[in-house]
């Protein structure tokens, strides 16, 4: 195979790592845990740094959270990044104990909507620069900035997701704030290729972090990504890579063990893309259990999906299966049928269409009776 020529990205520095300028891609992960309870959530971040993770994200999602994260940072090494979730000005609060920060553009529109997002943006780029912090615009297609996506068709997913990711580099650009990084995610394996393709044509200056969103459970999920980092990494582009699996807690350092590994096969040749994501069959996607998960449940039930669907393995249908408010209800929504689960209930979706909220124990036979009916038209 012949040497892969990394895009020439500037340098980033993510506590004891840095990314982009040709150095190792570094391999993340994030916390499945309720963030508030501090225990378990530094018995998991443990777990992924000895597992090998560079960095390891964890959700904020209010003051609580916040507080915990400052005892979680005294109990680890681990390089720290933070997910803002939907509430910016936490970011004040919590920089003084991360070495990134990751804001979605989509998320900064739910709060204080009068002000326009670039003053939100201007805020926490200035508390990372005062406190030595990193910055991630992640996009996703599940929650993509609004101005951007109605200015397109509803079944380009691409575009806005590419003109925000490049709206948001120029501003940051323009406050003299460059110690950043981009994600563009989505749950099909080959849009993830195309819009980080592009953006990476246009900007190979900026490193990226690549994932596949909801990929789901191995050894499907693991596919997925392998077949998307194969044909970005193999053309030089990724500084960062995360696997986004659904995994009890137990078993999320195989995110780390599976990044790495699809590394390490890229740079020796070892390539498997002939190993094929079919579109014209049965496709689960589920979201990684995190700590937005309102119930520890929907692990449990995403394998039931699976097992359950078998029967409809030949149909070209996608079921998504979400854990929390904050992406399900967007994420289900290019779905044929969706889940979303709720901490009592498991909201069932067909597109965009809700078909009601049911008990975690009635949701199954409901879904299969709305999988029959697809299966018949």
């Amino acid at each position: 195979m012949p040497e892969i020529k990394r895009n020439p990205t500037r340098g980033v520095k993510i506590g004891s790592i840095t990314i982009g300028d040709d150095n190792p891609i570094a391999v993340q992960s994030m916390t499945a845990t309720k963030t508030t309870d501090v225990d378990a959530t530094v018995a998991l971040v443990e777990l992924m740094r000895e597992a090998g993770a560079d960095v390891v994200r964890i959700a904020v999602d209010s003051k609580k959270d916040a507080a915990a994260l400052a005892e979680i940072r005294k109990q680890t090494t681990a390089n720290l990044s933070v997910d803002l979730q939907e509430n910016y000005r936490l970011a004040e609060i919590v920089a003084p104990h991360v070495d990134k920060i990751r804001y979605n553009p989509g998320h900064l529109y739910h709060h204080e909507t009068e002000k326009p997002w670039q003053e939100k943006v201007r805020f926490i780029a200035s508390i990372a620069k005062d406190n030595d912090c990193a910055v991630r615009v992640g996009v996703n297609c599940g929650s993509m900035d609004p101005a951007k996506k109605d200015l397109y068709d509803a079944k380009d997913s691409i575009s806005p997701m590419l003109e925000s990711a490049l709206e948001h580099c120029e501003f940051l650009d323009s406050i003299d704030f460059t110690r950043y990084c981009v994600s563009l995610k989505d749950s099909d394996p080959s849009k993830v290729v195309d819009v980080n393709t592009r953006f990476a044509e246009k900007r190979p200056d900026i490193p990226l972090h690549l994932g596949v969103t909801e990929a789901g459970m191995p050894p499907e999920g693991v596919i997925k990504t392998r077949i998307a980092f194969e044909q970005l990494v193999g053309k030089g582009i990724g500084d960062t890579v995360r696997v986004s699996l659904t995994l009890p807690n137990a078993r999320k350092g195989e995110e780390i063990e599976a990044g790495r590994s699809i590394v390490d096969d890229i740079y020796a040749g070892r390539v498997r893309s002939v190993v094929n994501f079919n579109p014209e069959a049965l496709n689960i996607i589920s979201c990684p259990s995190c700590s937005r998960v309102e119930n520890e449940a929907f692990v449990d039930l995403a394998q039931q999906v699976k097992e359950m669907t078998q029967y409809a393995k030949d149909h070209a249908i996608t079921i998504a299966v979400m854990g929390c408010r904050v992406n399900g209800p967007g994420e289900t929504d290019d779905a044929d049928l969706g889940l979303w689960c709720g901490p009592k209930v498991v909201n069932l979706k067909k597109g965009t269409e809700s078909l009601g909220a049911f008990p975690y124990d009635e949701i199954l036979p409901r879904l299969k009776s709305e999988l029959d009916k697809l299966i018949e038209k």
